[in-house]
């Protein structure tokens, strides 16, 4: 077996590479100096196994679409990404008789295009920007009442799409809840979340694990900032972090958040929250998320992996920015589905955080150095096809064939490793020689 990932003396995890230019894709497969996925996937084990570590996941977009399911014959998405979902919505607002031509209006205000198409995310922030300084006059046609039912038009489209559930008890989803579930430790693991569905929640349930949301109650559940940040609340008990609202979130017409299955007709749905100044913010769950995020982040020895997550928004990327950059024990495993280039945010500020580690299925960026992975596959080593695998994967890389590639950017494969981590835990004799 190869030789574990260091560990420094006080706990953080030590880099394992050194700086070294980038090679050229010609010479990328002879270098010997390229970094190895297989150690990397090792490193990211150790960093989860030590029961005092303060473990956190962030779950992008791109989880709930590992998930696949047969409709009509057609192998889909549980949920579909933003695109996916915009695409559907575009179909029903198209065939919509009262909200036709308010969405066409925002869509030309946003300059929608083919080359520039724009998300249903976007219409939302344009809406209610809108909303907020229209009041009782009208913008290029379109006033309050209308833009108001468009946006809960919206959200209803939304929750439609949303609101499923896992086809069985052994997806991702599942394996994480087991994972957080079986292992004790002396900090709560904590999820955090951009989606506005449910399938965390399921699973936590299904497999027994319990967790806080940040709501307290049963019947009209208030959101409850006091106690997220108690930390004598259970460490088996898990933390689930919406930091985008969740379709099960409302807000009455009297202004107070709760969680529940379904609102009343003078409550609105809490999803997307980008068009809120920061003084309203302060009053509703977001802002007090991605403080929770920051400050997970800034205290003691702290991974936090990322995974179905692009750094395409800037308020989380910010958050985590700020937590490492305060926090030299923590460290963050950006797990990309595609090539590392696709996560352009994180690559633009990955050189200023060198407990950024970002690991796409092409190459990663390691101590703050972009490099390719190296070719050689390693068909003994446990984490082959289980975190890497050379050959064909699909269209999510670029990267030639006889190159390694990392895998655990799929929800998917990152659920087989936590529950192959699982599987061995107690067999490891103690040795560097053991994962």
């Amino acid at each position: 077996m190869p030789k574990s990932p260091s560990t420094a003396a006080n706990g953080s995890i030590a880099a394992d590479v050194s700086p070294a230019p980038v090679p050229t894709v010609a010479s990328a497969v002879a270098d010997p100096s390229l970094p190895c996925p297989y150690r990397q996937a090792a490193l990211l084990q150790r960093a989860l196994s030590p029961d005092k570590m303060r473990v956190g996941f962030f779950l992008g977009a791109g989880c709930p679409t590992s998930i696949r399911v047969d409709r009509s014959g057609n192998n889909e998405p549980l949920i579909p990404n933003i695109v996916g979902l915009t695409d559907k919505i575009r179909v029903s607002m198209k065939a919509s008789t009262d909200h036709k031509a308010h969405f066409a209006s925002i869509l030309k205000l946003l300059g929608d295009s083919t080359a520039a198409p724009k998300t249903v995310e976007d219409v939302l922030t344009r809406i209610r920007g809108l909303l907020e300084v229209i009041g009782t006059g009208t913008f290029e046609g379109l006033s309050e009442d209308p833009l108001r039912k468009l946006d809960t038009a919206l959200c209803k489209e939304i929750d439609t799409v949303m609101r499923v559930r896992l086809p069985t008890r052994s997806t991702a989803y599942h394996q994480l809840a087991a994972w957080i579930g079986s292992i004790p430790r002396a900090h709560p693991v904590e999820v955090f979340t951009s989606n506005y569905d449910l399938l965390m929640e399921q699973a936590f349930e299904e497999c027994g694990v319990p967790y806080f949301d940040g709501f307290s109650g049963s019947d009209r559940t208030f959101f409850d900032v006091p106690s997220m940040e108690q930390v004598s609340l259970p460490p088996r008990w898990a933390r689930l972090w919406k930091v985008h609202g969740s379709i099960n979130w409302w807000r009455t017409k009297d202004g107070d958040i709760q969680r529940r299955e379904t609102g009343t007709a003078d409550a609105c749905q809490m999803i997307h929250p980008s068009h809120l100044k920061y003084d309203e913010s302060r009053k509703m769950p977001y802002l007090a998320m991605q403080d929770r995020l920051r400050s997970f982040l800034a205290r003691g020895q702290t991974v936090l992996v990322t995974c179905g997550y692009s750094f395409l928004d800037g308020h989380i990327n910010q958050a985590i920015l700020d937590g490492l950059g305060g926090n030299p024990s923590a460290v963050c495993f950006g797990l990309v589905f595609g090539n590392r280039a696709t996560a352009a945010s994180a690559i633009e500020k990955v050189g200023h955080r060198g407990n950024l580690r970002l690991l796409g299925a092409d190459g990663g960026i390691l101590g703050t150095v972009n490099r390719d992975w190296h070719a050689k596959p390693k068909s003994d080593n446990q984490m082959h096809d289980l975190a890497v695998r050379n050959g064909n994967i699909g269209d999510r890389t670029t990267a030639p064939n006889d190159r390694c590639k990392f895998l655990l950017g799929d929800f998917k494969s990152l659920g087989l490793f936590l529950a192959d981590q699982l599987a061995r835990r107690g067999q490891d004799d103690g040795s560097d020689d053991a994962v």
